[in-house]
């Protein structure tokens, strides 16, 4: 990887641009910032020695080569029979913290040692936590981390053993949220929804999966979406791609939400790409459980233009996919599981067909939430 021009923000709300050559997660008017388009993805600029995203190193807005790795992407996808249709199942479980978001993580903590930063924070439901807290350990950075009190323990456990300072807040998860915004002023936000480059990680997946089907795309990608960093990633790689003339077509995306916390879903039925309010009950798939996300005009329009849509799933549904997907082999946690639901959903009314190559992201470990698992699929402790 060779030294390569600084990349730039772009903000959607004040159309205000800036270099990305200092530590910066939101602009001067308090919108989001976006990446400009990146450089895109020919296959005979891969590093196919490289097992890990880094083989797409060609296509980061990085400057440099990464100063810290784990080993993240390069993540296996494995086919299994699925109420009568052959399905390709993404095991982003099988990331260095167990879950898809060391693909965004790596990425955006390379970008900022690049810049200078100091110490960082982050607000997380505990996946995004635990993933921030590893690589900042692995990279010598300080990192406090803002979790609800009743985030899964395991997830706390893995968050503590990285040595994170951590700040349990007690009631909503957008509480949370709040508790970093305000301290801000402390330590930079390295908020995984807000800093442009998580989501220049996230597009390795449409590389990767491009790859691994033989340089072709799938018909129809599943996402259990919260914030919409693998729905922005997918539609960023595949852009890349197309405008590379590697793909002259895209997969339709399908983002997945429990249909208690479900923003995107509230958006696309009023017909807008703006966020309303909506009603918000519990659910087990604490993951995706994100009552008001950043870029929700981005999320929507990406699903429109790829022909797919967001689909709800009950609360009552989450455990037997659960249930089903491990005895496929695939031990994964709650809010993964509702991708399965929601799979078995649109093959039963026809959106999917059996025929089409389909692929499920499973994206987190069960280990993330053993004592949930359990529970929710009757398993009796041990003597």
């Amino acid at each position: 990887m060779t030294t390569t021009a600084i990349a730039t923000y772009q903000c959607p709300a004040c159309r205000r641009s800036y270099a990305a050559d200092r530590p910066l997660w939101r602009c001067d008017c308090g919108s989001h910032l976006n990446l400009a388009n990146g450089r895109g993805l020919t296959r005979n600029q891969i590093a196919v020695g490289e097992a890990s995203l880094w083989r797409y190193a060609a296509a980061l807005s990085l400057r440099h080569p990464p100063r810290v790795s784990l080993g993240e992407g390069w993540t296996p996808l494995v086919r299994r029979d699925w109420r009568g249709a052959r399905v390709c199942f993404k095991l982003e479980s099988h990331m260095p913290t167990g879950s898809f978001k060391d693909r965004g993580t790596a990425v955006m903590i390379n970008h900022l040692l690049e810049v200078g930063v100091g110490a960082i924070h982050e607000d997380s439901s505990g996946n995004a936590g635990a993933s921030i807290a590893t690589y900042a350990a692995a990279s010598g950075v300080s990192c406090r981390i803002y979790v609800p009190a009743t985030a899964p323990r395991g997830k706390l456990v893995q968050i503590v053993a990285s040595g994170a300072d951590v700040r349990a807040i007690p009631g909503t998860r957008q509480a949370v949220s709040e508790a970093a915004l305000a301290a801000a002023g402390e330590s930079f936000y390295a908020s995984h929804n807000w800093q442009p480059h998580f989501i220049e990680g996230t597009k390795t997946l449409a590389f990767e999966l491009w790859e691994q089907l033989g340089f072709r795309v799938p018909d129809n990608i599943l996402v259990p979406t919260g914030y919409g960093s693998n729905i922005l990633g997918l539609e960023r790689g595949f852009d890349e791609l197309e405008r590379s003339d590697e793909i002259t077509v895209r997969p339709r995306l399908f983002a997945v939400q429990a249909a208690n916390c479900s923003a995107f879903a509230a958006a696309w039925a009023a017909g807008g790409d703006q966020f309303v309010p909506f009603a918000i009950g519990p659910t087990i798939a604490d993951g995706i459980a994100a009552p008001k996300p950043v870029r929700v005009a981005e999320v929507v329009r990406a699903l429109r233009s790829s022909q797919g849509g967001v689909v709800t799933v009950a609360e009552e549904d989450i455990a037997p996919a659960l249930a089903m997907l491990g005895r496929l082999g695939l031990f994964v946690e709650p809010t993964a599981a509702t991708a399965g639901a929601a799979l078995t959903r649109l093959l039963r009314d026809g959106t999917i067909g059996p025929d089409q190559t389909t692929v499920v992201v499973l994206t987190g470990s069960g280990l993330k939430a053993a004592d949930r698992v359990a529970e929710l699929l009757g398993i009796e402790a041990g003597p």
